[in-house]
């Protein structure tokens, strides 16, 4: 970790794209904190686009076609429902320099968002950073059960029709271990990111 910006400092875009490029990332310690730390961890969380898993409960809701899919349609209130407090995580590292610094990667196409819609309501989603053949995932919400995880499914569809070779989660959770994710080794993941960043690929 670097040092903490001050409060009310922003983010220079330029620098978040090359933390991205060496396996770095912004986080803060909590929504009101004004303060932003980097993180390269010694773990990385990747799910494998060849070994992505579909859980059979998941798969029973997709063929049900409850939500329309859509991309980049609505990145504030995506990042918003992320931020939120829910009764399984009271808290949120999605702070203002933040939430600023990736709308901006938004404006300029470096940000981008899978949405689950539901009668005109915006009910589940994620976004991500990409960069070259990689994507960073980096937060989702579930406002009905399963929104979030049918956008993960469409999110990996979308990858690899795509071209791109690399989906970084940052970290592995125990809900991201049930569709394949991994925990590489730093210098492992370097390799894996040099190789994403030697080609593009449009989101």
């Amino acid at each position: 970790m670097s040092r903490p910006y001050a409060p009310g400092e922003r983010i220079p875009t330029d620098l978040l794209l090359k933390a991205y490029a060496s396996g770095v990332f912004p986080m803060a310690d909590s929504a009101d904190d004004p303060e932003v730390f980097w993180v390269r961890p010694e773990m990385r969380g990747v799910i494998p686009l060849d070994a992505f898993h579909v859980p059979k409960s998941l798969a029973k809701i997709i063929r049900q076609a409850r939500f329309e899919i859509a991309y980049d349609r609505d990145f504030a209130a995506v990042i918003q429902g992320c931020a939120e407090e829910r009764d399984v995580r009271r808290s949120t590292w999605i702070n203002g320099p933040i939430r600023e610094a990736y709308g901006r990667l938004f404006e300029i196409g470096h940000c981008h968002t899978v949405e689950a819609w539901r009668e005109g309501r915006l009910v589940g989603g994620l976004y991500g950073v990409s960069l070259g053949r990689a994507f960073f995932g980096e937060s989702m919400f579930s406002r009905e059960t399963g929104a979030s995880k049918v956008c993960l499914v469409h999110l990996v569809e979308r990858l690899r029709a795509r071209g791109f070779v690399l989906l970084d989660t940052q970290f592995t959770t125990d809900h991201l271990k049930r569709f394949g994710a991994i925990d590489v080794p730093r210098r492992k993941y370097e390799r894996l990111l040099e190789d994403a960043l030697s080609g593009e690929a449009r989101f």
